[in-house]
């Protein structure tokens, strides 16, 4: 039996997180006068579909715009003013869940206000995600926020929450940076190069 879910009932969301970090050096010691600064924010949502099929999810999708309006607000709060210029989601399915359930919150209407929220994108968002437990390492794709081919901001953050997610839940992790990698040095499209029209250049 497919459950049945309602339109009107809010997600739950049992707990927030906030990361933040700093680099002054590349891994070799070289200093930058400009340390790259990276943060995420993520929640620990209740999966309406935990232990269903879940037949039609467009459900979590509708939802998910406000869920996005708020990791904008708080992602926003995190930088504290620091420009914006790479960015990244994943998700992390409890083991009662599917994969599918977790896409059903990173699709674009959650995109969306966040893209807005950090003054305009025009770059596909990259994304992924899995099934785990709780203390389960997530790695998040960080890529340009304006143009792909530049090369010198693909990164990974790996997170990991000691609580997060409980079986019946599904973790979204949305991590943004102030720049690309330190010294990155293997070419591609320079930042400051970017035409902005395709959201490839």
């Amino acid at each position: 039996m497919v459950q049945q879910h309602s339109h009107t009932t809010p997600l739950s969301i049992r707990r927030w997180y906030e990361y933040r970090d700093a680099t002054h050096a590349s891994e070799n010691g070289r200093t930058t006068d400009t340390p790259v600064q990276r943060f995420a924010v993520a929640a620990a949502i209740k999966n309406p579909y935990a232990g269903s099929f879940g037949e039609d999810l467009s459900d979590i999708v509708r939802k998910s715009v406000a869920l996005g309006a708020e990791f904008g607000r708080r992602l926003m709060l995190l930088a504290q003013g620091a420009p914006i210029q790479s960015y990244g989601k994943a998700c992390l399915v409890g083991l009662a869940g599917e994969y599918e359930h977790g896409n059903a919150f990173l699709t674009t209407e959650f995109a969306n206000p966040i893209r807005e929220a950090i003054g305009g994108a025009k770059a596909w968002i990259p994304s992924t995600g899995k099934r785990g437990t709780s203390g389960d390492t997530i790695d998040i794709p960080l890529a340009h926020k304006d143009a792909l081919y530049v090369r010198s901001h693909y990164d990974t953050l790996s997170l990991s929450f000691s609580d997060a997610p409980a079986i019946d839940e599904v973790l979204i992790v949305f991590a943004a940076a102030t720049g690309g990698r330190v010294h990155a040095r293997l070419g591609g499209l320079d930042a400051d190069k970017i035409e902005g029209v395709d959201g490839l250049r």
